[in-house]
C-alpha cells in the first residue's frame, strides 16, 4: 500500500497517526486517573476503555499502512 501512496497522503497518515498516538496516551491517563480515585462510574470507565481500543485499532492500521510490505 505505500508505494501507492502520494507524499501528501502519506503526511496525512503520520500527522494521524501522531495525534491518534497523543489521545491514546492522554486516555491511559485519564483511565489511570479515573480508577485511582477508587470511587468511579463503571460505565464512564468502560466507554474510555472502549475508545481506546478503537484508537489502537486505526493506529495499527495507519502504521501498517506506512510499512511497506517486505515478501519473506
Amino acid at each position: 500500500m505505500t508505494k501507492d501512496m502520494s507524499e501528501e497522503e502519506r503526511a496525512e497518515f503520520t500527522a494521524e497517526l501522531e495525534r491518534l498516538r497523543e489521545e491514546h496516551r492522554d486516555l491511559d491517563a485519564a483511565i489511570e486517573a479515573l480508577t485511582s480515585v477508587g470511587a468511579y462510574d463503571r460505565l464512564q470507565l468502560q466507554r474510555l476503555k472502549k475508545r481506546k481500543l478503537a484508537l489502537r485499532d486505526r493506529i495499527t492500521f495507519l502504521e501498517d499502512a506506512l510499512t511497506p510490505d517486505i515478501i519473506a
